[in-house]
């Protein structure tokens, strides 16, 4: 993908960037060679953003053009109006406050030169602004009122306003900024779509390692795609895409859920969409979906402050507990006796008004069969962690558990049976990437839970399909993004 800096007059512009080419306005407007780019960023740094300004239409074309405009039209919108700002930064005030506490004055001005001041102790403010503004180069106004910082306005403004002891700053800020985006100008084909994979670096256990992660990013650019790695300051970098893989565990109110929905509101192609994550991070209406399509489960009962007495009755001791939105073993407790029974019901109802009682199902491993775009993809056995009932073994900190043995088996020799009943229960959620976790004891399987985010680790789930594992999933990003460019076209 090519990167254009685009301003009113080269001429006047002060600095040089290494690997990036700078154009007026008028020739990006005028230009067919430029109305004919298939691929390129456009950093829109003209004198004015106003409505109907060059500036203005300079990011408004580009858009029309399937380029990847910085400011967007939106985010033009949004700088216009002091009111809109504060909107949009409110969630920042933590932030503002922490970082202004030490200002003497009553009014700061904090200068954004591509997510940075020149200033490091103002980084992370400015970062955060630059994320939800998305506009290089910024102005951002704040008053003290009530011994309260508030942020009075924020403004775009063009090269021509950097101060000149500012520009050296600035240079090294673009020239890193634009460092971090891979060029492709020495390959023979430019990639046809951009890829963001969101990932918590800090995450413990995250679905994916760094290895997978390498091989899906290698898998989607032997397919034509640029992939980039973002994390939860990126929000406001979706339009850049094309589609989202979220590679962190999903929750429902947590930020992998507002980025899916964003996501989707862009019209990107999604992986988790926010239907499957709300769906399926709640244990309570799978255990109704389940019941009511009539795939086997372990007894279970939906628990609520009036029914305690059958629990017992129904599902002997000992038996298992779940708070509906718990994950990767965490929320999810064996309890032995009616006065553990009774604690725990207690702490679970006080966060959630049901939850889910189930049998208690010893088995040396559970099966794991991924299913995306309504066809099985793997399979896997899950063993449990030594000397525990559970596949993870959590204990005090985060960072602090054991895992059982993971085994890939090929779908060939999986039961079929398995396959099938993984399959029926993922097409209930939808078309996406569900790992469908089932129990198989005796004669009898059944459906533990359906999980929205399943794990791919290099090294486990890769057994038996290597490369090709990364390889099907990126075909289905590529085969999404392709009908939806052709839909957008009739």
């Amino acid at each position: 993908m090519s990167n254009f800096i685009v301003v009113n007059n080269p001429q006047e512009w002060p600095l040089e960037i290494p690997n990036v080419a700078v154009i007026s306005a008028k020739e990006y407007l005028t230009d067919p060679v430029y109305s004919r780019h298939l691929r390129a960023r456009i950093y829109n740094l003209c004198k004015s953003y106003h409505y109907q300004s060059i500036g203005y239409y300079v990011s408004l074309l580009a858009e029309a053009r399937g380029h990847k405009p910085l400011p967007q039209v939106n985010a033009i919108e949004d700088v216009q109006s002091p009111r809109l700002v504060r909107l949009l930064t409110e969630d920042l005030d933590g932030l503002v406050q922490k970082s202004l506490s030490s200002i003497k004055s009553d009014h700061f001005e904090l200068s954004i030169y591509f997510g940075r001041n020149i200033a490091k102790y103002y980084d992370q403010l400015s970062h955060e602004l630059f994320n939800l503004l998305r506009a290089p180069l910024l102005h951002a106004y704040f008053n003290r009122q009530d011994d309260e910082w508030r942020i009075h306005n924020i403004k775009a403004i063009a090269a021509n306003d950097i101060p000149p002891q500012h520009q050296d700053f600035v240079v090294q800020a673009a020239t890193d900024y634009f460092s971090k985006r891979k060029t492709w100008v020495h390959k023979l084909t430019s990639p046809r779509y951009d890829l963001a994979i969101l990932h918590d670096p800090n995450n413990p256990e995250p679905p994916s390692n760094t290895e997978a992660i390498k091989n899906f990013e290698k898998a989607a650019e032997n397919l034509g795609m640029h992939v980039e790695l973002i994390t939860r300051a990126d929000m406001n970098r979706l339009s850049e895409f094309d589609a989202l893989f979220i590679r962190d565990t999903t929750f429902v109110n947590h930020y992998t859920y507002r980025f899916s929905r964003h996501a989707s509101a862009e019209g990107l192609t999604v992986i988790d969409d926010p239907n499957s994550i709300l769906k399926c991070n709640n244990k309570v209406y799978l255990a109704e979906l389940l019941t009511h399509h009539q795939i086997p489960v372990p007894k279970t009962i939906l628990v609520h402050k009036d029914n305690l007495e059958q629990i017992i009755p129904t599902l002997a001791l000992p038996c298992v507990l779940k708070q509906p939105d718990s994950s990767f073993s965490l929320g999810v407790v064996k309890v032995t006796s009616e006065a553990e029974l009774r604690h725990k019901i207690k702490e679970l109802l006080d966060k959630s008004e049901l939850i889910v009682a189930q049998e208690y199902l010893p088995t040396e491993f559970d099966w794991r069969i991924a299913i995306i775009d309504r066809r099985p993809l793997f399979a896997c056995k899950y063993f449990m962690a030594p000397g525990h009932w559970q596949v993870i073994k959590h204990g005090q900190q985060a960072r602090d558990y054991v895992e059982g043995l993971t085994l890939a088996v090929s779908l060939e020799e999986t039961p079929a049976k398995v396959v099938k009943m993984a399959l029926k229960a993922a097409n209930l959620i939808g078309d996406g990437f569900y790992g469908v976790d089932i129990k198989q004891a005796g004669k009898h399987c059944y459906v533990i839970e359906i999980n929205d985010n399943p794990n791919v680790d290099a090294g486990n789930e890769d057994g038996i399909l290597k490369d090709a594992l990364y390889q099907q999933i990126m075909e289905v990003f590529l085969h999404r993004i392709e009908e939806r460019k052709q839909r957008d076209r009739r």
